[in-house]
């Protein structure tokens, strides 16, 4: 199973952030249009649902490329890349002039290292996982 590992690699990194993000454009269909919760955020919406799949397969496609003898941990590698996501969803919110509530401010010295954490289960198991079963491992 030789064949286009970057594209098996691509593939494996995408998997993971498009199940979720699938169910969180779910719930924020409802909360918004059954519901009637005021969140407008589809300003930005389009951020997360086109960049971040596609970062994770290209982040998962540049770990596949190090040689195997260089290779850092899966998850530790996977947890770098909100130190990428991060500035950039930010940089983003400030080009469209989308005002981030006070609260989601605050929590961010909180938020972001669970989602360091988050990052890290989430590459070592689910992402090794994929990469193991597609032979990229």
């Amino acid at each position: 199973m030789n064949q286009h590992p970057y594209l098996r690699a691509y593939m494996a990194g995408i998997v993971i952030p498009t199940i979720f993000l699938l169910i969180i454009m779910t719930a924020f269909c409802l909360l918004r249009y059954v519901y009637d919760f005021p969140v407008p955020i589809e300003r930005v919406i389009v951020f997360p649902m086109a960049v971040v799949p596609n970062l994770w397969g290209l982040w998962n496609i540049l770990y596949a490329r190090l040689p195997h003898e260089r290779r850092p941990s899966l998850g530790l590698y996977g947890a770098a890349l909100p130190l990428i996501l991060a500035p950039a969803g930010y940089g983003v919110t400030r080009l469209l002039d989308f005002q981030i509530p006070a609260l989601a401010m605050g929590a961010f010295p909180v938020m972001f290292p669970l989602a360091l954490a988050v990052y890290y289960m989430a590459w070592k198991h689910l992402v090794g996982f994929f990469n193991e079963t597609l032979g990229i491992a």
